[in-house]
C-alpha cells in the first residue's frame, strides 16, 4: 500500500486549517470536507480490493490534483510552503512507479538512486513542514494579536461612544438644570419684586383706609348740617317768610328756592361721597367672612366707577365707553360684600388694562368699551364683565387662575387677582369662567347661588 493516501489526508486537513485561519471560505471548506470523506472512502476501497496496479495510479492522480489545486489557486496562497514540502516526495513516488512499469525486472539497476532521492525528499519534506508549522504558528499569533487589537479598538470605540453619550446626556442635564435655575431665579426676583409691590399696595390700602376714615368725619358734618339747613329753610319758608310784605316775600322765595336747590345738590353729592368713602373703607379693610344682604347691582355699578376713575387718575387721556345692564329682579343677595367687591374690582381693572393696552397699539381707530351686566337665573345670579380688548391667548387659558401667573409685564401685576377671585367665588359656592378670543376681547362670567 502506498503512502499517498496518508499524505492526501493530512494535506487536505492542513488546507482546511490554513483556510479557516487566513480567510474563511465556507464553500471551499465544505468542498475540502467532502474531499476528505472521499479519500477515506477510497482508502477503505483500496484495502478491500488489494489491487495496487489500479489504485496506485488513482492515488497519483488524486495527490497531483490536490497539489495543483492548492498551488495555483490564490485562496490557498498561505498553503504553498506545505505544497512545496510534499511535492518532491510525491513526484518521486510517481517517477518510481513509472520506472517500475517501464523497466520491469531491470528496475533494480536504478533502485539505489531512487532510494537516495527518496531520503533527500523525505528530509526536504520534514524540514519544509517544520518551517511551515513555525510560519503558521507565527501567522496564527499575529492573527490573534491583530484580532485582539481590533477587538480592543472596537471596545475602546464603543466605550468612547458610550462615554461621549454619557457626557452629552450629563451636559444636556446640567444645561437644563442651569436653565431651570436661571428661570427659577428670574421667577424668584420677579416674585420678590411683586411681593414688595404688594406690600406697598397693602400699606397704601391701610393709608387709604386711614384717609377715608378721616374724610368720613368732616363729611358727616357736611351731610348732617345739610339736613339741618334744609329743615331750617323749611321752617323759615313756613313761618317767618309768611310775615314779610308781598314784594319782599317774592324775593325771599326766590332766594330760598336757590338755597334749597343748592342744599339738595350738597346733600346728593355728600351722600355720593359718603358712599364712595364707605366703599373705599370696605375694600381696604380685611374681610370678616360674614355674609350680609347686598345689592349686587349697586355694588357692580359702584366698583365699576371706582375702577374707572382710579385709572383716569393715572391717565387723564384715557376714555372708555361704559355700559351697564342690571337686572332689577335680583334684589339683595347674601354675600361677603368686601370679597365680591374685590372680585369685581379685579375684573374691572383687568378689562380696563386690556382695552387701554389695545388702544395704545391701535390708536384712534379703536374705541374701548367695557360693560357689566347682571341677570337673575333659576336660583342663581349671573354677573358678566365684558371688554373688547386684547383677549387672552388660548394656550394661557389653563393658567389664568394659577397663583402668581400674570399676562402683564413684570411690576404691573402680581398674578394673584384672578387666583383670589377664583377662590372667593368657589367659597361662595359659585362658578367663574371666561369666554375669550385673542385680539377680540374677553368676557368673565360669574354665577352665584341665591339662597
Amino acid at each position: 500500500m502506498t503512502i499517498e493516501p496518508i499524505i492526501i489526508f493530512f494535506l487536505l486537513r492542513d488546507l482546511r486549517k490554513i483556510l479557516r485561519t487566513t480567510s474563511p471560505r465556507p464553500a471551499w471548506d465544505r468542498n475540502l470536507k467532502i474531499a476528505l470523506y472521499a479519500v477515506v472512502a477510497l482508502f477503505i476501497a483500496d484495502i478491500i480490493i488489494k489491487d495496487e496496479r489500479v489504485t496506485v495510479w488513482i492515488w497519483h492522480v488524486a495527490i497531483l490534483v490536490v497539489i495543483g489545486m492548492a498551488y495555483f489557486n490564490a485562496v490557498f496562497i498561505a498553503a504553498r510552503p506545505v505544497i512545496l514540502a510534499v511535492l518532491p516526495f510525491t513526484l518521486l513516488l510517481l517517477v518510481e512507479d513509472i520506472f517500475k512499469l517501464m523497466l520491469g525486472n531491470q528496475y533494480g539497476v536504478i533502485n539505489i538512486y531512487v532510494t537516495v532521492a527518496g531520503v533527500f525528499s523525505v528530509v526536504w519534506m520534514v524540514a519544509m513542514l517544520v518551517v511551515s508549522r513555525k510560519q503558521q504558528k507565527a501567522l496564527e499569533r499575529e492573527r490573534k494579536k491583530t484580532y485582539e487589537e481590533e477587538q480592543q479598538k472596537i471596545w475602546m470605540a464603543e466605550r468612547k461612544a458610550e462615554l461621549e453619550n454619557i457626557v452629552a446626556d450629563r451636559t444636556a442635564e446640567l444645561t437644563l438644570q442651569k436653565e431651570e435655575l436661571e428661570k427659577a431665579l428670574v421667577e424668584v426676583k420677579t416674585t420678590q419684586a411683586q411681593l414688595i409691590q404688594q406690600e406697598k399696595l397693602a400699606s397704601l390700602g391701610e393709608l387709604t383706609a386711614g384717609i377715608a376714615h378721616e374724610i368720613q368725619n368732616p363729611l358727616n358734618f357736611v351731610n348732617n348740617f345739610s339736613d339741618v339747613s334744609a329743615e331750617l329753610l323749611a321752617e323759615l319758608k313756613a313761618d317767618i317768610l309768611q310775615k314779610l310784605p308781598d314784594p319782599d316775600k317774592k324775593n325771599a322765595n326766590e332766594i330760598l328756592s336757590h338755597l334749597t336747590q343748592n342744599l339738595e345738590k350738597i346733600t346728593h353729592h355728600g351722600k355720593r361721597a359718603d358712599s364712595i368713602v364707605k366703599s373705599m373703607m370696605q375694600h381696604s379693610r380685611s374681610s370678616t367672612g360674614q355674609k350680609e344682604a347686598t345689592d349686587i347691582n349697586d355694588l357692580a355699578d359702584e366698583y365699576l366707577r371706582l375702577s374707572y376713575h382710579g385709572l383716569r387718575s393715572k391717565d387723564k387721556s384715557f376714555n372708555v365707553q361704559l355700559s351697564t345692564q342690571l337686572d332689577d329682579k335680583i334684589g339683595k343677595v347674601k354675600v361677603v360684600t368686601q370679597d365680591i367687591g374685590r372680585v369685581l374690582l379685579n375684573l374691572y381693572n383687568n378689562a380696563f388694562y386690556s382695552v387701554q393696552k389695545k388702544k395704545k397699539e391701535l390708536g384712534n381707530i379703536f374705541s374701548p368699551a367695557v360693560s357689566v351686566s347682571t341677570k337673575f337665573l333659576d336660583n342663581a345670579l349671573e354677573i358678566r364683565v365684558k371688554d373688547n380688548g386684547s383677549g387672552i391667548p388660548e394656550h394661557l387659558l389653563a393658567k389664568v387662575y394659577q397663583p402668581f401667573f400674570s399676562t402683564k409685564p413684570a411690576g404691573q401685576g402680581i398674578g394673584l387677582g384672578l387666583s383670589l377671585s377664583y377662590d372667593i367665588i368657589k367659597a361662595h359656592g359659585g362658578k367663574i369662567k371666561v369666554n375669550t378670543k385673542e385680539g377680540e376681547g374677553a368676557e368673565f362670567i360669574i354665577q352665584l347661588p341665591v339662597v
